[in-house]
C-alpha cells in the first residue's frame, strides 16, 4: 500500500506542477507561436518545409514538464522531511528568506540575461533550430522551452514560499514572467524583481534571525 500511495502521490504532484507550468507559461509564448505560424505562411505549398505550431507547443511543454518533474521530486521530499505547511509553504522561515534570496541574485546574473534573451527571441530560433517536419517542430519547441526553462527556474522557489497552491500568487508571477519575455531588450523587468526579491528575502531574514 505504502508503494501505490507513493506512486499516486508522485503522479498527482506531477500532474499539478504540469498544469501549473502550462497555464503559467504557454501563454507567453504565444508571440513565438505566432512567429511560427506565419513562416508556415510564407512557406505556402512547401509543407515538407513546414512546422507544426502544436508540435513546437508540445515540444515547449515537454521541457517545462520536465521542470515539474524536478519540482514535484523537492516538494515531496521537503514534505517527507516535514518542512513544508498544510498550505505547501516552506516552515522554516530562514530556509525561505535565503531562497528568496538566491532567487533574487539570479535574477540579475549574465547567465539569467542570456536565458531570457533567447527566450525572447523567435527569430532566432527559427533561423538556428528550424529544419521542418514534425521533429523538427517538437526540437524547436523543447530548444525554446529549455531557454525559457533557464530562465524562469529559480523565479519558481517563491511558489515554495507563498505556498505552492497559492493562486494569486501563481497569476502574479505569470504576469511577471509574461513582462520580461516581451519587454523586448528593456533589463528593467528583471531588475526590478530581482531587487525586489532581494529585499524580501533580507526582510524575512532580518525578522528570524
Amino acid at each position: 500500500m505504502g508503494a501505490v500511495w507513493t506512486t499516486w502521490s508522485f503522479v498527482a504532484t506531477l500532474g499539478m506542477w504540469t498544469a501549473m507550468m502550462a497555464a503559467m507559461m504557454l501563454p507567453s509564448s504565444v508571440p513565438m507561436l505566432r512567429v511560427v505560424a506565419a513562416s508556415n505562411r510564407d512557406v505556402g505549398q512547401a509543407k515538407a518545409d513546414a512546422t507544426p505550431v502544436a508540435l513546437v507547443a508540445a515540444g515547449y511543454l515537454a521541457a517545462w514538464t520536465g521542470f515539474s518533474v524536478v519540482a514535484t521530486i523537492v516538494q515531496l521530499a521537503l514534505r517527507s522531511a516535514m518542512a513544508l505547511s498544510p498550505a505547501l509553504a516552506l516552515v522554516d522561515r530562514r530556509v525561505a528568506g535565503a531562497a528568496l534570496i538566491a532567487a533574487g541574485v539570479y535574477q540579475l546574473t549574465p547567465f539569467k540575461g542570456a536565458c531570457l534573451s533567447q527566450c525572447r527571441s523567435p527569430f532566432s530560433l527559427l533561423l538556428h533550430h528550424s529544419t521542418g517536419g514534425a521533429t523538427g517542430a517538437l526540437g524547436m519547441g523543447l530548444v525554446h522551452g529549455a531557454s525559457c526553462v533557464g530562465c524562469c527556474w529559480l523565479l519558481m522557489l517563491v511558489l515554495f514560499v507563498v505556498g505552492v497552491m497559492n493562486i494569486p500568487w501563481v497569476i502574479l508571477l505569470a504576469v511577471a514572467v509574461a513582462v520580461e519575455k516581451l519587454a523586448g531588450a528593456e533589463r528593467w523587468p528583471r531588475r526590478v524583481i530581482g531587487v525586489s526579491l532581494l529585499a524580501w528575502g533580507g526582510l524575512t531574514l532580518a525578522r528570524v534571525l
